[in-house]
C-alpha cells in the first residue's frame, strides 16, 4: 500500500472518533509496525476511520480490512472508494443550496433530506452496490454536518432522528481530503458485519484495534445509538473471548474502552475480562455532553497484548 503526502481526516463527525486520542494511542502502538513486520492492519469496528487514517497514512501495510456493524456507515466507504468524484459533484450541490438558504429555509431542507433517507431506507438493497448508494452517501454525509452535534442515533426503527443543527457556515465536505481517503480504500477489504467478521484475516503478521461501543460508565451515559442492536455487558464479554482467540494466533491486539474507575475505583470490570492483558490509562476530554460542565477531562483505557 502506498502511503499519501496528504494528512486524512474523518470524512464523518463521530461520537467515540479517536483523532482527539491519536497522539496518545500512536504512544502504545506495537514496536513490530516500525519494523515492517506487521503486514495487515484491521478495524473490526471502523467507525470514523480516525485510526484506520492514521495507519493507513504513516505505515506500510500491505492490507487493510476494515468492518462495521452499521451498513449505512460501510455503504459511505463503499461509495468514496467507488464513486468518489460523483459523490463530491453530489455533495457540492448539497452544500450550495444549503449555504444559500434563508435560516428558515435551511431548516426545511434538513428536515426534507432526513426525510428522504429514511423513507428510502425501505427500498434499498445494502447488498448490491447501484447508484442509489452515491445519494445515500451524499444525505449521510449532508446530514451529519448540519445535525445537532454531529451526532448518529438511530431510533427503535432503525431511522436516523437527530434534529437540526443550526450551524452558521457549516463544512460538508472536503474534496481534497474524500479523494485521499478514496486512494487509501483502493486495495482495502470493506466488510459490513459484526466484529468476528475478520476472523478469518487475523494471523501472526496482523495488528487489529478494537474501537467498540464504550461500556456506559454511568446510568446516564449511553446517549446514542449507533446501530439498531446495543452492545450490553454480554456483548463486552463475547469482545473479550474474541480477543483472546486472536490473541492465540499471535496477532498484536490493542482495544479502547471507558474507564469505570473515573466513577468508581472498585469497578474491577475490564481489570478482571481483560485479565493477563496491558492495561494502559489515557486522557479524554468528555467532548459530547449538553451540559457544558460535564465536559471534562477522563481517562479511558487502552488494552494492549504486548508490553
Amino acid at each position: 500500500m502506498r502511503l499519501v503526502a496528504a494528512r486524512p481526516r474523518p470524512f464523518l463527525k463521530w461520537a467515540g472518533g479517536k483523532s482527539r486520542l491519536l497522539k496518545q494511542i500512536t504512544d502504545y502502538l506495537p514496536p513490530e509496525l516500525k519494523q515492517g513486520r506487521v503486514r495487515r492492519y484491521i478495524e473490526p469496528f471502523v467507525g470514523g476511520g480516525a485510526m484506520l487514517l492514521y495507519m493507513a497514512s504513516h505505515y506500510q501495510v500491505a492490507e487493510l480490512v476494515i468492518c462495521d456493524l452499521n451498513p449505512e456507515l460501510i455503504l459511505c466507504y463503499q461509495v468514496i472508494r467507488r464513486d468518489v468524484a460523483c459523490l463530491i459533484d453530489r455533495l457540492a450541490e448539497l452544500e450550495q443550496a444549503y449555504l444559500h438558504a434563508h435560516p428558515i429555509c435551511r431548516e426545511e431542507m434538513f428536515y426534507s433530506v432526513r426525510q428522504q433517507l429514511n423513507h428510502n431506507r425501505r427500498q434499498l438493497s445494502f447488498q448490491h452496490y447501484t447508484a442509489a448508494w452515491i445519494e445515500r452517501a451524499a444525505q449521510i454525509i449532508f446530514l451529519n454536518h448540519t445535525c445537532f452535534n454531529g451526532l448518529y442515533r438511530l431510533n427503535a426503527s432503525g431511522d436516523f432522528n437527530v434534529p437540526f443543527g443550526k450551524y452558521t457556515q457549516p463544512r460538508v465536505y472536503h474534496a481534497s481530503n474524500l479523494h485521499t481517503i478514496a486512494r487509501l480504500l483502493q486495495d482495502a477489504l470493506i466488510l459490513q458485519g459484526d466484529f468476528q467478521a475478520c476472523a478469518p484475516y487475523v494471523d501472526r503478521h496482523t495488528f487489529v484495534y478494537f474501537d467498540p461501543p464504550y461500556r456506559p460508565i454511568s446510568r446516564t451515559a449511553s446517549f446514542t445509538s449507533y446501530a439498531q442492536a446495543d452492545f450490553r455487558d454480554e456483548e463486552q464479554h463475547r469482545l473479550a473471548r474474541f480477543f483472546r482467540g486472536m490473541h492465540t494466533r499471535g496477532a498484536r491486539l490493542m482495544l479502547s474502552n471507558s474507564d469505570p474507575k473515573n466513577i468508581d475505583p472498585h469497578d474491577a470490570f475490564f481489570d478482571d475480562l481483560y485479565a493477563g492483558f496491558a492495561m494502559h490509562r489515557v486522557i479524554a476530554g468528555r467532548v459530547i455532553n449538553v451540559r457544558s460542565d460535564r465536559r471534562g477531562q477522563i481517562s479511558e483505557l487502552l488494552i494492549t497484548n504486548y508490553g
